[in-house]
């Protein structure tokens, strides 16, 4: 995404701002005051995912939301840094470089995963919030087959050109939601076909694909002692709400509590409750008056 250009009109880009640490130029989205939470988009998103969330969290707390490497408006200063731990890596440091200490961590999707590694390396991070998080390895031939295909688009200069110059893109936007579970309104579909048309973002995408490997974060499950809530869309079609189960009974401290109604995008089809469920549970750590 061209920052002259495409942050003219991008959600909430009064709050944005650029920020060069090595070996990234990250776009970062910060707001209010308090004990901070780091937000966390999922693969081919942005920091305009949480649109709708930021203002309701950040009426109690510091929030800072970011690209991740290759993705939204945030340039990769290297195409070999877009695996899980790099990214986890890279983040911790552009957080320590800020003074920024996370108390809680949200991701969705593939950025709970992160969010989880974060726990790991990030000793101030207490709480972690999952949100329809990708908490698998692919099953069966895709297990193979679904990295090497990753690896060959990524290598291939003309697949991110391809995607991004095809016609149409609010309608490939729309059927991509909806293949997800989620429904969007126009608007929101309208930001997806904005990512999507663009070149740079397909590639980030498609390099984060190729690196990405979670064995770490399931192996290390049991050893996340940070409190965890995974909230899951009753239709989400993208990852199965048995994932976040299956990784709660593994964990030493961790709830699973279904959004019904939603898709994938639950943050997005319902922030207010999303928002609610979420501070709700932080509440629930909060020291008792008396």
């Amino acid at each position: 995404m061209d920052w002259s250009r495409d942050l003219q009109d991008w959600p909430l880009n009064h709050l944005s701002r650029r920020i060069a640490h090595r070996p990234h130029l990250w776009h970062v989205q910060q707001t209010g005051t308090g004990d901070t939470i780091l937000l966390l988009h999922g693969a081919g998103a942005s920091t305009h995912s949480w649109r709708a969330m930021i203002p309701l969290l950040a009426e109690n707390h510091h929030v800072v939301a970011l690209d991740l490497p290759g993705q939204g408006f945030t340039r990769p200063g290297t195409r070999s840094r877009s695996g899980l731990t790099p990214m986890t890596e890279d983040i911790a440091a552009l957080c320590a470089s800020q003074g920024w200490s996370p108390s809680c961590v949200i991701g969705h999707s593939a950025g709970g995963a992160i969010a989880l590694n974060l726990a790991r390396v990030m000793p101030g991070v207490s709480t972690v919030v999952g949100i329809n998080a990708a908490l698998s390895r692919f099953d069966g031939v895709a297990g193979w087959l679904f990295p090497l295909l990753a690896r060959f688009l990524a290598l291939n200069p003309l697949t991110s050109y391809a995607f991004s110059a095809g016609g149409r893109p609010v309608e490939r936007a729309r059927r991509l939601l909806e293949s997800t579970g989620s429904r969007l309104d126009e608007d929101g579909i309208a930001y997806y076909a904005r990512l999507i048309s663009d070149r740079d973002h397909v590639e980030g995408t498609l390099q984060m694909m190729a690196q990405w490997n979670i064995d770490t974060v399931l192996a290390g499950l049991e050893r996340i002692s940070a409190p965890c809530l995974f909230l899951t869309g009753e239709n989400d079609r993208a990852v199965a709400p048995r994932l976040a189960e299956t990784a709660r009974d593994r964990m030493a401290s961790a709830q699973v509590s279904q959004l019904r109604g939603v898709g994938h995008l639950a943050h997005e089809e319902a922030p207010s409750e999303t928002a609610a469920r979420v501070l709700d549970w932080l509440e629930s750590f909060a020291p008792k008056a008396g």
